[in-house]
């Protein structure tokens, strides 16, 4: 292993491998990330080749990348808002998928999110509106959000 030396740049490889060493990265936030960092005779083709030997090596995966999202955001999240913080991440609808059916069920996760927000089933038109809003703002389907709102915390529906 070579040292690296005080006052030496690091080069794109090393930068992302450090990156990568804290958490997944999608490809495309890498990019982004690595491009702020361009020094002196490095180019956006350099970033890409780099990018490229990163994912040859099996340090960088959208797949990984989106499981490891979902896995962490989950319990507070619905499909359609994990969804789309990982298509804005570059990661495609295939990957997008096979991460979000890992995930559990969503009917399960919305009343958990509800229970601890609400516990009680809505009382009027205004508090239903609110609670429908909150679970709409977590990124729930409207069929998970009125199942969840009709059922409060009846497990047999």
């Amino acid at each position: 292993m070579t040292e690296i030396r005080k006052g030496q740049p690091r080069t794109l490889l090393m930068r992302g491998i450090d990156l990568l060493s804290r958490r997944e990265h999608s490809r495309l936030e890498l990019f982004r990330k690595l491009s702020r960092t361009l020094q002196e005779g490095e180019t956006i083709d350099d970033v890409n080749e780099t990018l490229d030997t990163l994912q040859s090596r099996g340090y960088l995966s959208n797949e990984r990348f989106a499981e490891s999202r979902v896995r962490s955001r989950e319990a507070r999240y619905g499909n359609a808002r994990l969804a789309y913080e990982l298509r804005m991440s570059g990661v495609d609808d295939e990957s997008i998928r096979e991460a979000l059916n890992q995930s559990g069920d969503e009917l399960e996760r919305a009343r958990a999110v509800w229970a601890r927000k609400f516990s009680e089933p809505p009382q009027d038109a205004r508090e239903r509106a609110r609670q429908i809003r909150f679970l709409a703002s977590r990124g729930f389907s409207f069929d998970v959000i009125g199942k969840v709102i009709e059922g409060g915390l009846d497990e047999d529906f």
